[in-house]
């Protein structure tokens, strides 16, 4: 048993060596413009013309990035680490390179934050795997590649009308062959196998079988997309490993390389203005662009966006194809152009457009300046909305201005709460998925998709998050009315919105302001207002309250010729 945790060790130092600054001569940015974010989700790094960008990344987000490490391998620092978030825009000089940017970012948090970290082993939460009375592994053939490939199937569904129908009647199978595996191989790519990581909580695995040689196997297992399939049966990964291998996966606490945070400051130093002087300035208008009419009947296409099929259409918030350099958005009305321009969250964010702009649907063809988008890098949607933005104005003849208005949006007021008093010395966050215990209500009751732990948490904090935590439940920001003092620990686990349904049709039952909350469902299935309740307690009530909208004063029915 000894001798397993002495090879982790051995390869933390490794791995720590690694995550040490090159002795090299200093790489820098020629500039950089560091600032505070109201944002709450990270994006990039990107670059662009010259530009490196990273948007609304906490200092745990700037720290995995700089080192190359995981996001649970940066250790120890204040609890604000991973709530605090920032904005990086920095020149790149030339021929700059993934590991030279790096050392410039690196050095960056060195200076502007005075961050200081250390390389360390800590015991984490991990999996062992172990070797039962009877693998069932085969001698490794020494032909052929080493590896693993995978292909799909499915499970047979379960009985029409029977009480597994769900939005979903069958559940996609991954089946894995592997050959010329050593047990260390076979653990060091599990966690990368599609869907794994979730399933383990994003805890590594370490190999105690205590098995030699290489092997061939094979075995298969059953997407966990909890909430969303149903069948006759289901292959966890766990079962996989010990029914079909017959090895074992059983949690244990294993030393693991770590990244320390010996001191950070909150505050980054300010920005040079001489050095805001030569940030090369991000691009607000296309090369060329054209807006068409979009053919009968079109409501969006489905495109590959990172690795996964979007559909491009309506109130696309987070992304769109961009290919070459040229910007493809296709079935599209005004009002969604704006929204999706202006980053509006709700139709009650935008007023003073004539309902009758809502039927025509358009086509948007552009491309971005030369010099945009880095060939290691696809230009993201924050540096496209200014471009948009601009179009829009000229070919729509928009005149427009910002105001205050009532609009529905609600507040979080404490009925009666059952929150766990936080220890302040612990990080604040609200991450996806089962706390430190690992205890995961989904295993009992997959209707439960979504599970968010919060920890050190308080009430004006949670209440700014809910929107994105409860992301197709609200669309407004959420003001804190709960009274409650202090930060604290809670798990909120809750149906997805599409899950919630009018006569097995995937809608949903109210949720957006202006027709109340969601209502539950008796298979299961629980909307994100029940849970506040049932779970913590909290109560988020619907009210007018003044929030910021764009006021649209003129906008042509028909876009200017191209």
């Amino acid at each position: 048993m000894t001798r397993p945790f002495a090879y982790i060790g051995f390869a933390a130092l490794l791995s720590g060596a690694a995550w040490a600054q090159s002795s090299g001569p200093a790489a820098k940015f020629d500039a950089a413009d560091v600032h505070t974010s109201p944002g709450t989700r990270v994006r990039g790094p990107f670059l662009t013309g010259g530009r490196f960008e990273l948007r609304t990344a906490t200092m745990v987000d700037l720290i995995r990035t700089a080192y190359g490490v995981d996001a649970d391998k940066v250790y120890g620092g204040p609890s604000w680490l991973e709530m605090d978030r920032f904005d990086i825009f920095a020149k790149l000089p030339p021929g700059s390179t993934a590991e030279t940017r790096k050392l410039m970012l690196q050095a960056l948090l060195a200076d502007r934050f005075k961050l200081a970290v250390h390389n360390d082993t800590k015991p984490m939460a991990a999996y062992a795997l172990t070797a039962g009375k009877h693998p069932q592994l085969k001698e490794a053939d020494p032909a052929g590649e080493t590896g693993c490939k995978f292909t799909t199937e499915r499970l047979q569904p379960p009985p029409a009308g029977g009480a597994g129908d769900g939005p979903v009647a069958f559940a996609p199978v991954l089946v894995y062959t592997c050959h010329k595996m050593t047990m260390a191989q076979f653990v060091e790519q599990m966690p990368t196998m599609i869907f794994v990581s979730q399933s383990f909580n994003g805890r590594r695995v370490v190999d105690q079988t205590g098995l030699t040689g290489s092997w061939d196997f094979s075995f298969k297992y059953s997407l966990p997309l909890r909430g969303l399939v149903t069948a006759t049966e289901t292959i966890t990964i766990f079962d996989a490993v010990d029914k079909q291998l017959g090895l074992k996966l059983e949690p244990v606490s294993a030393a693991m390389p770590v990244l320390v945070v010996d001191s950070v400051n909150r505050q980054p130093t300010p920005n040079s203005p001489e050095e805001l002087k030569i940030l090369p300035a991000p691009p607000t208008e296309f090369d060329v662009a054209e807006i068409k009419p979009s053919q009968p009947n079109s409501n969006g296409e489905t495109v590959m966006l990172n690795g996964q099929a979007v559909r491009v259409g309506r109130n696309v918030r987070l992304g769109m194809p961009i290919q070459n350099g040229r910007v493809n958005l296709t079935g599209y009305t005004l009002r969604e152009l704006i929204t999706l321009a202006w980053d509006l969250n709700g139709d009650d964010m935008l007023v003073g457009l004539p309902k009758s702009m809502d039927a025509d649907r358009f086509d948007v063809i552009a491309k971005v300046p030369s010099g945009g988008p880095s060939p290691e890098n696809t230009l993201d949607m924050d540096s496209i909305k200014p471009m948009l933005r601009t179009l829009l104005i000229d070919r729509f003849k928009m005149t427009f201005h910002n105001e205050d208005r009532l609009v529905p949006a609600y507040i979080l007021i404490a009925a009666k709460p059952r929150l766990k008093k936080a220890d302040p010395a612990n990080r604040t966050k609200c991450q996806d998925g089962p706390g430190p215990d690992g205890k995961d209500p989904r295993d009992a009751n997959p209707a439960l998709a979504r599970l968010f732990t919060c920890q050190n948490m308080t009430m004006a904090q949670f209440a700014e998050m809910l929107p994105i935590i409860g992301s197709g439940y609200i669309r407004t920001p959420v003001q804190d009315a709960t009274g409650l003092d202090g930060a604290w620990d809670f798990a909120l686990s809750f149906s997805a919105p599409g899950l919630l349904t009018v006569g097995g049709r995937g809608v949903l039952k109210g949720g957006d302001p202006g027709t109340g909350p969601a209502a539950s469902e008796p298979s299961g299935g629980l909307s994100l207002f029940d849970a506040l309740s049932k779970q913590l307690g909290l109560k988020l009530e619907l009210q007018k309250r003044p929030l910021p909208v764009l006021a649209i004063d003129h906008a042509e029915s028909r876009p200017a010729d191209n």
